[in-house]
Formats: C-alpha cells, sequence, structure tokens
C-alpha cells in the first residue's frame, strides 16, 4: 500500500464505479458489539495484513480496519498517506474474552509484525505505518507494557520494542474496499510479497490459537 500501489486502486475505483460499485469507498460501519464481548485496537503497518491475522485467532468475531491516533476527523486512505493526518493505520478487534484474552491479542500484534522499527514495516514508511497499542483502560495499559517488557527481554527482536501505548480517543473504519482485502485478492503481488510472510509469522506464533490450522502458501 503504498504509494506504487495507488494507482492500480484508482483504477479499480473507476471500474468499480462504470459497473454502479462507488460505495466500496465509502467508510465501513462499525459492528455493534455483542454482550460480553470486548474491543481492542491495534497499529502494526499495513491494515490489510494486521486484519487477517487478528482475525484468525479463535474468540475473535470480527475485525475493522480504520484510522486511529491523530486528529483529523472522518479522513480517507488518500489523506491518512499523506502522513499529516496523525492517524496510522489500524485494526480493531471484536473478541470474546472468554476465548481469547487481552494478552493473547498483544501476543499476536507483538507476533504480527515488527515492534522495533520506527515509523516503518518492511517498504512501508511513515508515521502512518508506526506501531500503536491502544488502551482504553488501565488494566489494558498495564498488560502492554508488560507485554513490552516480555518482548523486549525475549531476544526474540534485535532491536528495543519502539510501539507507542496511547490512549484511544476515536477509531475511525477506512473505506469498504480496504475491509477483508487479504481474503479478497490473495494473490495481489503487496499481499503476496509483504502482507503474507506477516500473517504467517502470527500464525506460527499463536499455534494452538487458530480457528484454522491450515498452513497459508505463497502463490508461485
Amino acid at each position: 500500500m503504498k504509494k506504487i500501489h495507488l494507482y492500480a486502486l484508482s483504477l479499480l475505483f473507476l471500474a468499480g464505479y462504470a459497473q454502479g460499485q462507488s460505495n466500496d469507498h465509502a467508510p465501513a460501519k462499525l459492528p455493534d458489539l455483542k454482550s460480553g464481548e470486548a474491543v481492542a485496537t491495534f497499529a502494526g503497518g499495513c491494515f490489510w495484513a494486521l486484519e487477517e491475522g487478528m482475525n484468525q485467532l479463535k474468540g475473535v468475531r470480527e475485525v475493522v480496519s480504520g484510522y486511529a491516533g491523530g486528529t483529523v476527523k472522518n479522513p480517507t486512505y488518500e489523506q491518512v498517506g499523506t502522513d499529516r493526518t496523525g492517524h496510522a493505520e489500524s485494526v480493531q478487534v471484536y473478541y470474546d474474552p472468554k476465548v481469547v484474552s487481552y494478552p493473547q491479542l498483544l501476543e499476536a500484534f507483538f507476533a504480527g509484525h515488527d515492534p522495533t522499527t520506527l515509523n516503518r514495516q518492511g517498504p512501508d514508511a511513515g508515521r502512518d505505518y508506526r506501531s500503536v497499542a491502544f488502551y482504553r483502560t488501565p488494566e489494558e495499559k498495564a498488560a502492554i507494557m508488560a507485554a513490552i517488557k516480555e518482548t523486549n527481554e525475549s531476544g526474540h527482536y534485535s532491536g528495543k520494542v519502539v510501539t507507542e501505548v496511547t490512549p484511544l480517543t476515536v477509531f475511525y473504519p477506512a473505506e469498504m474496499y480496504h475491509q477483508n482485502y487479504f481474503a479478497l485478492h490473495p494473490n495481489q503481488p503487496y499481499i503476496q510479497s509483504v502482507s503474507l510472510p506477516k500473517v504467517q509469522k502470527l500464525r506460527k506464533a499463536m499455534v494452538g490459537h487458530l480457528k484454522n490450522s491450515t498452513s497459508l502458501t505463497m502463490v508461485d
């Protein structure tokens, strides 16, 4: 996602408009929170991979891609891509805490991206791709800090975690065409080269907590 893909996305938009599908560029609607559910919000680079990875966990009902951490109201993908809104590409996870705990979501989050690279994930650079763990309660903040300490002490990464720990103010859902993008476009070059390895990494770390144990594979 990435500037080299904006032109292709623009072409897709024009084609969709011609076919009466322009609503794909309308923002998605947030689902209602069901009884007993909880919600968590994370940013870890391109939201296509993080959405797919989190959605594969047992106990997760739905994941919505969107924008958080900035000051501009109702931002568009194009605005966030300028890196001037303060927002990061983020995901909001609706889950059953009786099946998957918040610390387990944090484990998946820290496994599904590189939390040691400042304002960058792989080929994607800018604060809109920064690593952020948003919290809603003091308990969530404490869990995030504990997860960062554990990640640093594990030696899994050569560098130290630079993930921001930030209270959530508002989450804006991204456009409809971004939702479930990984699942709907598995052969897209960016998905294959950048997103898929991140999802595979998350799955490897969360064995035993997956809805489906079938491995994802690269397309030749």
